[in-house]
């Protein structure tokens, strides 16, 4: 009877989980396949019926083109350097929202406001403010002496990469404090307060119990928002356009597909977004595994 009862449930389980295997094969393995597929041939975006198979030459000219590694160095400059202020910004946020000062809760939700902003429109709103001629940024900056005249912020090709990272933490910070909020809630308040009369200094009980007992969701966080940025595409897109000196692998991708109507070499490009994006999602899931086991 159990064993009746067992394949049922098994059954069951699978009649609940087909609506959900449809819509990934349909919305994610489909569209990956005709990719990877597209990626051996020399079709146009004109006309993708008409092509013929070119093997790996595809592949081999996206990796030989200087600004495929252009694009993978912008990329990796941007995902390393925002990643790591929103992570320590969003755990210096996170650890004064979680003490009990007043109006916590309003600024729980006003911490909220960026990230709730459309990526467009965050980004055309930053673009208005660092404008050169009449941006609020260059005129504050004018108005406490410290320029002279206007900074083109967007246009400057030594500025616009820090400008991309600026709009970037300021957006995506609150995403990093939510996910370390969690973690702080479930740290047992009477662990705290018995290290507290022990008298063990704050610094200290933050760096030998606070701080290991938030791996584990710093280390999620930390994977979400590096993946999020190895394929980030709209703000530096909305921002700059094709600047090289911002453009990322997705943008690259994207202007061999649509602009050069290179259906062949722009899936090419997007595979090899897609295997660097899985190379980095092992790389730090392996480093969460390896510290949890050596934690256990």
């Amino acid at each position: 009877m159990s064993a009746k009862l067992a394949r049922r449930e098994h059954r069951t389980a699978w009649l609940f989980l087909t609506p959900l295997v449809v819509v990934m094969l349909m919305v994610a393995v489909w569209p990956l396949g005709r990719t990877f597929f597209f990626s051996f041939t020399d079709a146009y975006l004109d006309d993708p019926t008409v092509y013929g198979m070119v093997g790996i030459s595809n592949f081999l000219e996206v990796i030989n083109d200087p600004a495929w590694w252009s694009a993978v160095r912008n990329t990796l400059t941007f995902a390393v350097i925002s990643v790591a202020i929103e992570t320590l910004l969003g755990l210096g946020i996170a650890l004064l929202l979680n003490e009990a000062i007043p109006g916590r809760g309003l600024l729980r939700a006003a911490i909220l406001v960026p990230w709730a902003i459309p990526v467009v429109v965050a980004t055309k709103i930053w673009e208005w403010m660092l404008n050169d001629q009449f941006g609020v940024f260059n005129r504050i900056l004018i108005s406490l002496g410290l320029i002279d005249h206007g900074i083109a912020w967007t246009a400057s090709s030594s500025l616009i990469m820090g400008v991309v990272i600026f709009i970037d933490v300021w957006m995506t910070t609150p995403f990093m404090v939510l996910l370390i909020l969690a973690g702080l809630q479930t740290i047992p308040g009477e662990m705290m307060e018995a290290a507290e009369v022990d008298g063990i200094p704050a610094w200290k009980r933050f760096w030998s119990i606070t701080l290991p007992l938030l791996k584990p969701a710093i280390g999620v966080a930390v994977l979400f928002r590096s993946l999020d940025a190895i394929r980030m595409f709209d703000l530096a897109y909305v921002l700059a356009a094709s600047n090289q000196n911002v453009m990322t692998v997705s943008i690259y991708a994207r202007d061999r597909l649509i602009s050069f109507q290179e259906l062949g070499v722009g899936s090419a490009a997007s595979t090899w977004v897609f295997l660097l994006v899985a190379l980095v999602a092992i790389i730090l899931i392996g480093a969460l595994r390896l510290d949890r086991s050596a934690g256990e």
